[in-house]
């Protein structure tokens, strides 16, 4: 089996254009932290979800991995009704 070295971003390797590509690491980083603050704090779902501002099935919709149904805004949003703060940092790609 041949292997390939990974660009640094999965849904690149998966074949997504750059661009997409960067949203969809971007959202799905979000998401993995919202994920942890549910697991750390023990909550349900339905907790969850009051506290994040949002319906249950959204948390549903995280946890399971569903981050086609997200944006980066609304998942920032949803980080800072917890008081958590999102620090953007850009750097020059070595590609360009």
């Amino acid at each position: 089996m041949k292997t390939k070295k990974s660009s640094g971003n999965i849904f690149q390797d998966l074949g997504f254009g750059k661009e997409e590509a960067a949203n969809l690491l971007i959202r799905s980083k979000l998401m993995i932290e919202i994920g942890k603050y549910i697991e750390q704090e023990g909550l349900t779902q339905a907790e969850a979800a009051k506290r994040f501002g949002v319906k249950q099935p959204r948390i549903s919709d995280l946890v399971r991995g569903k981050v086609e149904l997200f944006t980066v805004d609304g998942l920032i949003a949803m980080l800072s009704r917890i008081g958590m703060k999102v620090d953007v940092r850009i750097n020059r790609s070595k590609a360009a």
